[in-house]
């Protein structure tokens, strides 16, 4: 095998579970982060050459996830349907209130618009600065603070709404 594809191999082994993540969280949906995460790993690699020499193919393949996750969520045939909960596989290491409140989380974060959503994620999952979550995005550090902080706001309400009402049975 060329360094070129063990390189890369060795770039998707690292990284993979961590861009299905951040597109999860991007787009709400599993299997379309599967899908997300495919169409950037291939995109990756016809660029890898390119990408390897800049020094940091994780950046590159991030903001290539979550462009990829804000698209497909604007095609009319992938449009978001709300439900009740979200499916996602369990955890079966997460004490029984860590798991609830992660299940609060991330049902407000389902109902955030796709770009507040994508700022939130970047800003406080990934732990990136405005300037890295404004160059994933290709906007400006002033849309990606206001993006946070209406995401963040939507995310107060929706949870204070939520423990207001209590659980759902």
């Amino acid at each position: 095998m060329p360094d070129r594809d063990r390189d890369y191999v060795e770039f998707v082994e690292a990284s993979s579970t961590t861009l299905r993540r951040t597109a999860y969280l991007v787009c709400g949906d599993w299997h379309r982060a599967d899908d997300v995460v495919q169409d950037a790993l291939y995109k990756l690699y016809l660029s890898w050459s390119k990408v390897d020499r800049s020094g940091n193919p994780l950046a590159y393949a991030r903001r290539v996830v979550v462009n990829a996750a804000l698209d497909i969520g604007r095609r009319p045939w992938r449009r978001e349907v709300p439900t009740d909960r979200l499916l996602e596989r369990p955890r079966t290491d997460d004490p029984a209130g860590a798991q609830a409140d992660r299940d609060e989380v991330l049902s407000a974060l389902a109902g955030l618009g796709p770009r507040q959503r994508a700022c939130v994620v970047l800003r406080y999952y990934e732990d990136l600065s405005i300037e890295q979550t404004a160059e994933i995005l290709d906007c400006s550090p002033g849309t990606v603070k206001s993006q946070t902080a209406r995401g963040l706001e939507t995310l107060r309400h929706a949870i204070n709404r939520t423990r207001a009402v209590g659980p759902v049975s």
